[in-house]
């Protein structure tokens, strides 16, 4: 199936489906030398499981990833990494009622039009499971940019109604993975998870938004015309599951502005251009400006809930669908690590294309 690689030069190609004996992927063109902590990419991936808190869906998955090449003594070779994740917790059988029929907002119809022939065993190739892929890819990524001080976080910032307060920026990191909901202003944390619980409950899901913060990352960076370094991200996070919009800087708000307001003057600080404000998320002409890439992400309700709809079938007939699968009432806390390991993966591999093939 074409469409299963990302990135030119920094590359993930990934496999799998989600009940299928096993997920994984194979990332190229990362350098020779760079130092692996697969602890930290087991963190990230333990963020993005399933079953790690009462409003995550409670399919059982350790997530455990296996290094099969690429990596000697701790160290990257410059060769291809692979990597495989198996899964443990599959209950296919669940599915078995929907094999001909279709759920409204999911992809079942439209992979059954372009391919004929599906999986549809928890949604195949288009069920989340395969995130976990991209987080490994990602935490790969995350370790080469951190060598040059860039750091990057997500956040929850929107869940249903309930937002953060205006231009909220978390202090600390380790705020952020404080309580389940993944939002870094305790307040609104309670109200989210109080908002999601009563609806789950009720049989029912929520969407919500995704902040990101990139701090440090060089200016100059990016492509002009069609690979600008926004229209990227703005495609990896649109290729995440259930992701429905993208916004960088004032976003859709800036629509409302003047000109002459919304432009950012510069100053003149220790030897450096900058701007007074950033509007435009750290971002022109498709290139870094050096000012920090904020951009927001939003999600779309969990399509499967209690409240189950009609299906339909390839005849036209509608039923009452069954209740199939485990899903989360709200999906963006486990996506803040996705969110970030896309945004990694795009940073990465612009930054070598202005690069040498050597740390």
């Amino acid at each position: 199936m074409p469409g299963n690689s990302f990135g030119q030069i920094f590359t993930l190609s990934t496999f799998g489906e989600s009940h299928g004996k096993a997920i994984g992927g194979i990332i190229d063109g990362c350098p020779a030398g760079l130092r692996i902590d697969e602890s930290f990419i087991q963190h990230q991936l333990d963020r993005r499981r399933p079953g790690q808190s009462d409003i995550s869906t409670q399919r059982k998955e350790k997530d455990r990833v296996e290094l099969l090449s690429g990596i000697f003594e701790g160290k990257t070779l410059g060769t291809p990494i692979g990597f495989i994740i198996r899964n443990k917790d599959q209950r296919p059988a669940d599915y078995d009622s929907l094999k001909d029929k279709f759920r409204p907002s999911h992809a079942d119809l439209t992979y059954a039009l372009k391919y004929g022939h599906r999986d549809h065993r928890g949604g195949g190739r288009a069920s989340a499971r395969e995130t976990a892929c991209r987080v490994v890819g990602g935490s790969i990524a995350m370790q080469l940019l951190a060598l040059n001080g860039i750091a990057i976080r997500a956040w929850v910032s929107q869940v249903g109604s309930v937002k953060t307060p205006e231009n909220f920026i978390p202090e600390d990191h380790e705020d952020i993975d404080s309580n389940p909901v993944r939002c870094p202003h305790r307040e609104t944390a309670d109200a989210m998870i109080a908002a999601i619980k009563h609806l789950a409950t009720d049989g029912d899901t929520l969407g919500g938004e995704i902040t990101c913060l990139i701090q440090h990352y060089p200016p100059g960076v990016g492509e002009p015309v069609f690979d600008k370094l926004e229209a990227d991200l703005a495609k990896a996070m649109l290729s995440i599951n259930a992701a429905k919009g993208f916004e960088i800087g004032l976003g859709f708000k800036g629509i409302s502005m003047p000109g002459s307001l919304y432009r950012d003057h510069f100053v003149f600080e220790n030897g450096e251009i900058k701007t007074k404000t950033n509007h435009d998320g750290g971002i022109n002409g498709g290139i870094s400006n050096g000012m920090d890439i904020l951009f927001r992400v939003a999600f779309k309700p969990v399509s499967t809930s209690r409240y189950e709809p009609d299906v339909m079938d390839k005849q036209g007939h509608e039923s009452r669908m069954e209740k199939a699968g485990r899903h989360d009432p709200c999906v963006v806390p486990r996506a803040v690590p996705i969110v970030e390991s896309m945004a990694a993966l795009v940073l990465a591999d612009h930054w070598l294309r202005m690069r040498t093939s050597k740390i």
